[in-house]
Formats: C-alpha cells, sequence, structure tokens
C-alpha cells in the first residue's frame, strides 16, 4: 500500500474516511479543513500532518480525496491563482466525493490533466456509519483507467462500488438518488404527521407503511427516529435543497421523457418524436421552465 493519502474536508463524512483508510493500513499523510481545529485533532489522532495551505497538501499525497459542502466550495480548492490543490500536481489523483454539480466535474477534470494531475468523481449514497465502517455505496465517474488504478482503496472503503460512465454521468446519478430520496423522507413525515393529527397509532402505521407501497429505505432507516421526533442531524435540509437544485437544473436540460409513464398510451397516441416539444413546462414533469439557461448545466 504504497499510495499516500490526503483528505480535504475532515467534517463528519471526510473525518471518518480518513479513519478508515488509516485502519485498513494506507498511510493517511494529510489533512486539510478550514476548521483548522477539527483538522489538527484528526492528525493526532491517525498520525497525519495537519496542512495550513492545499498546495502542501498536494505535495504530501498520491491520491487526495476532497469532502466539500458545494460547487463554491470545490471552485476555491482548485482555484487557477494562489493556494491550490492544483499546484504542482502532476501524477496526482484527486477523488471528488461532494455532490456538485455534475459539469463542475467535467470543468475539473480538464483542470487537473491540464496540471498533469487525474480527477474523478466518487459520489457516495451513504452516511457517517458506513463511512468509518467501509460500506460506502460509491458511484464513479471520470476515465476508466483512473478509476481502476484506484480501485482496489475504493474496494476496502465501500460495500457497493459502481463504475458509471464519463465525467459527469456520476454526479448526475447522484442527484437523482438525492432528488428520490428527499422526495421520500417528505412524504414520509407528511404522511406520519396527517396520522398524527388523525390520532392514529403511528407505531400501526408504520408497520402498515412497511408491508405495502408506502414502504421505502427512508422508512427503514429513519421512520422510528421520526417516531420518537429525534431531530439528530445526519444530512440537513440545507444540503438537501442544495442537491435538488442540482436536479432540478437537471430536468431543464434533458431530454423529452418517453416510456417512462406509468398510463398506457393509446395506440393512436402520436409517438415521442412527433410530439411538440415547448418551453412552458419541462416534458419530464419536474419543474416548469420558462426560458433556458445558456449552459446546459447552471449553479444551483
Amino acid at each position: 500500500m504504497s499510495q499516500k493519502i490526503a483528505f480535504v474536508g475532515v467534517g463528519r463524512m471526510g473525518a471518518n474516511m480518513a479513519r478508515r483508510v488509516h485502519e485498513i493500513g494506507y498511510p493517511v499523510t494529510a489533512v486539510y479543513d478550514v476548521n483548522q481545529s477539527a483538522a489538527s485533532e484528526l492528525a493526532a489522532e491517525i498520525g497525519a500532518k495537519a496542512c495550513h495551505s492545499l498546495a502542501e497538501v498536494t505535495a504530501l499525497a498520491d491520491v487526495i480525496f476532497t469532502v466539500v459542502t458545494n460547487d463554491a466550495a470545490m471552485r476555491a480548492i482548485f482555484a487557477t491563482s494562489g493556494d491550490s490543490l492544483l499546484t504542482n500536481a502532476a501524477g496526482r489523483t484527486f477523488i471528488n466525493c461532494a455532490t456538485l454539480s455534475p459539469q463542475l466535474h467535467i470543468d475539473l477534470e480538464k483542470a487537473s490533466e491540464s496540471a498533469g494531475a487525474h480527477s474523478i468523481e466518487g459520489c457516495m449514497a451513504s452516511s457517517i456509519p458506513q463511512a468509518r465502517e467501509g460500506t460506502l455505496q460509491l458511484m464513479i465517474g471520470g476515465r476508466r483507467e483512473v478509476f481502476d488504478s484506484v480501485a482496489p482503496l475504493l474496494q476496502k472503503m465501500s460495500a457497493v462500488l459502481t463504475y458509471v460512465g464519463p465525467a459527469g454521468k456520476a454526479a448526475e446519478v447522484k442527484a437523482l438518488v438525492n432528488m428520490v430520496m428527499n422526495i421520500n423522507t417528505a412524504a414520509l413525515a407528511e404522511g406520519l404527521g396527517l396520522g398524527a393529527a388523525l390520532g392514529l397509532d403511528l407505531e400501526m402505521l408504520t408497520k402498515v407503511f412497511s408491508v405495502t407501497g408506502a414502504n421505502s429505505r427512508v422508512l427503514q432507516t429513519d421512520g422510528e427516529d421520526m417516531l420518537n421526533r429525534d431531530h439528530s442531524c445526519f444530512f440537513s435540509a440545507e444540503h438537501a435543497a442544495k442537491d435538488s437544485h442540482i436536479a432540478l437544473d437537471l430536468a431543464a436540460w434533458s431530454p423529452p421523457a418517453s416510456a417512462i409513464s406509468t398510463s398506457q398510451a393509446s395506440p393512436n397516441s402520436p409517438s415521442p418524436a412527433a410530439t411538440p416539444t415547448h418551453n412552458k413546462q419541462s416534458d419530464t414533469g419536474i419543474l416548469p421552465v420558462t426560458s433556458m439557461p445558456s449552459s446546459p448545466y447552471r449553479d444551483p
């Protein structure tokens, strides 16, 4: 395990990923966070260096994981001037795990390659315990040969490891995963809230939900917390809103949907190709669209 590993962004997810990588025998040589005390505490725990600059992180590692909050934070750490992970980055591989706009992953791949480095998406559909236990659900986007070069490491961090396709594609899948998850979370909360207002036994109601079409992964993972009104935060509303905006932007630029309706089309119905498109309502049925932006992806 000669690859030296670093982490940029060591909040609850990043820190537990770093602990896992250290535990399985990889040298974690550097950590960085805008919260310097968090970086220092983790560094002392796992024997890494708490770096004060991004360029130092790149100098100390071969593979750098980034786990930051949003597009703006990502642009900041890959800046084209000043302190940046791209400084003297030749030969390095960046694995970017945040939920970001797909176009940003495409731009990062280009910027990294211009600096002689590589960049792939490591989108995560899991939470803090899975990061610590090495049972993440990882979706990878980028060049296949780059993924292959770090696959042994990623396999030890995940329960399910899926190569999705070129840069940006894993981010598209992650946006849809979070969109459906957020819808299910809101629907379950509304259902339980209405059940409580009607005076129903909520334990009974969740049991019925679990054996009917109302069942969902969210019911399995969050149902008990909702019943107990346990509001411990593992995934903030702010992040959910950010991710939902990414999905909305994808919907604005998606082609007209076909063959996904639950209703059966009439034999005399016009084919999708013969149906004129319009800009009053997205053909995906997700959002109204009154004008199109000039780029296929917009920042949330």
